[in-house]
């Protein structure tokens, strides 16, 4: 039994190493030295006023420990077995008292700790990790506290074996009551420990008068019993038993970390696996997207083309409308030349105006169609998406003159001798009938008068000539300068078509290799992480089979413990 306890602690202690508990495993080497010491060590705790100090002194039959009304123990005083009566205080590793006391029961290897109550100061902690057995002292007249109860719990996981002693049952009538609803609590809360009452008083007054019955009436022959039995077989029973306990709590602590890394998400949900799916995702949508875009890049551009046409016809038209307007009451022959530089500057105006809501449109058409790929690459427009040809917007000559004729002496004087001869001949005749000779002042005067409007009307009729003239001049200069204007204007929105299409294309195809890329790399590093997921889960469930094996060393440990203590 000796040695396989050594071994399941041994085999914790390295289980410990290598999962990075040295604090489990520095603790387990402590308490693997403790419990080969064949010394008993029992630390008696209580609150204040519970009679613990007492019961140290009734145990052993002898004032080892101060008693009183005020607080007596502040700090914890080792009783332990000296041939001779004793007292010494000591500093390291912390202050307490050790109290030399010669007793048989002392003397067969237990040591009493003595403990400050609970709430005050003191080593609680270190002292549990060295002890093997705890009294907890309970005064039967106020019943079990619940902060008893948490401290039967705390040591329980420390010691495994603790006994709660009831005290000042001599001075508590109904203690037999007490003592069964403190046994059905502790069963309640899941506690083991015996509860054994007991009177210090009744135990010092039997041994002063030494009656048997009196001692026995006071509770203590079956503590100090248990006590002696605890001491002869610490060695089958207590070290194997509190080994088993300690062992299996270490296990525990080894075996939650690697059950909460066991049950970490699916591979499929890692940071590897999450980015593959969003570049294949993004590589997918990209495939999408590359049709819709070019055919939004061609209706916009033809939306584009007719749209510029429309306002550069528009705008023509108004200058047309103007300028018959100004040649219905001009004369050309006298404002050509300075109609000319009019109608110049105003097809300028109309040509930059449309030019420049061509680039407006051009783009807006880039911009649009470069937010299509913000997703993907920040900054994706061109650096430029014109360069119009060197003679574009260019090479129109002037307006060509019209003929517009002109109106000379020779031709006023033939017209206006036209028009007076009919006249005269007309009313030559007319003034004849009443004896008047054909030429009479009277044919004359008609002959002038004739004449006169045959002049005019000549002239009105030469200035609607040229003012017709006028107008078709100005009408194909205008329709030169549409036929030519526009020539560019689509030229310029085919050539911005094909900049913006290979651009982006070539963008397009850039992304589709990076993403080809990036999910390829990202597989791999998918796929090494599902490996090495894979590895680390083989690895922890030996480790877990590991665990667990020594685990059930640690029960057949406990049964072996339990068959012992039964035995005995």
């Amino acid at each position: 039994m000796a040695t396989f306890w050594l071994d399941v602690v041994d085999e914790t202690i390295e289980a410990c190493a290598a999962h990075g508990r040295t604090d489990l495993a520095h603790e387990l080497r402590h308490r693997r030295v403790q419990l080969l010491d064949p010394r008993l060590r029992v630390l008696v705790v209580g609150a204040p006023k519970q009679g613990k100090s007492q019961l140290v002194n009734a145990l052993l039959n002898a004032p080892a420990c101060l008693v009183g009304d005020d607080l007596t123990t502040t700090v914890p005083a080792v009783v332990e077995y000296a041939d001779e009566p004793a007292g010494t205080r000591v500093t390291e590793p912390f202050a307490h008292l050790v109290v030399g006391v010669p007793r048989q029961l002392l003397r067969a290897g237990l040591v009493l700790v003595d403990m400050p109550p609970f709430g005050c100061a003191g080593p609680t902690e270190a002292l549990l990790a060295t002890a093997d057995a705890v009294i907890v002292a309970s005064d039967a007249g106020t019943g079990l506290s619940a902060g008893e109860v948490d401290f039967l719990r705390y040591a329980g996981r420390r010691c495994p074996t603790v006994i709660l002693a009831l005290t000042k049952i001599d001075l508590a009538p109904r203690w037999r009551q007490v003592a069964e609803r403190t046994r059905v609590r502790l069963a309640e809360a899941g506690l083991t420990a015996p509860v054994l009452p007991v009177s210090a008083a009744l135990r010092l007054r039997a041994a002063g008068t030494d009656d048997v019955a009196l001692n026995a009436e006071s509770g203590f022959p079956e503590l100090v019993g248990r006590l002696q039995r605890e001491v002869d077989t610490k060695t089958q029973r207590l070290a194997p038993h509190t080994a088993a306990v300690l062992t299996a709590t270490a296990i525990e602590s080894l075996v939650a970390p690697l059950v909460a890394e066991h049950s970490t998400p699916a591979a499929e949900h890692t940071t590897a696996a999450l980015q593959l799916r969003d570049l294949q995702h993004r590589h997918d949508g990209l495939r999408r997207h590359a049709t819709r875009w070019q055919s939004a890049l061609a209706d916009d551009i033809s939306d584009l083309v007719s749209d510029i046409e429309y306002d550069l016809r528009d705008r023509t038209r108004r200058v047309l409308r103007t300028a018959d307007e100004f040649f219905d009451a001009a004369d050309p022959a006298v404002v050509w030349d300075s109609f000319v530089p009019w109608l110049e500057e105003n097809l300028r105006t109309a040509g930059q105006a449309n030019f420049a809501w061509l680039i407006q449109r051009s783009h807006w058409i880039a911009t649009r169609i470069a937010a299509d790929f913000a997703g993907y690459r920040p900054e994706v427009l061109p650096d430029s998406i014109f360069w119009p040809a060197a003679d574009a917007f260019g090479g129109i000559a002037e307006p060509e003159r019209p003929a517009l004729g002109e109106f000379t002496l020779s031709q006023k004087v033939f017209t206006g001798l036209r028009g007076s001869y009919g006249g005269m001949v007309m009313f030559g005749l007319l003034t004849s009938v009443a004896g008047l000779p054909l030429i009479n002042l009277v044919s004359l005067g008609a002959g002038a008068l004739f004449g006169g409007k045959s002049l005019r009307d000549e002239g009105s009729s030469r200035l609607l000539r040229r003012q017709s003239a006028a107008k078709a001049a100005v009408q194909r200069h205008v329709e030169d300068f549409f036929l030519k204007f526009s020539k560019d204007c689509r030229d310029v929105a085919r050539q911005v078509h094909r900049t913006l299409r290979d651009h982006f294309l070539n963008l397009a195809e850039d992304l589709q290799a990076e993403l080809a890329d990036a999910a390829r790399l990202a597989k791999e590093a998918a796929d090494q992480a599902t490996a090495e997921r894979n590895r680390r889960r083989q690895e922890l469930q030996r480790e877990f089979d590991g665990l667990v094996a020594l685990h059930r060393k640690t029960r057949l440990l406990t049964t072996a413990a339990r068959t012992v203590s039964v035995a005995a």
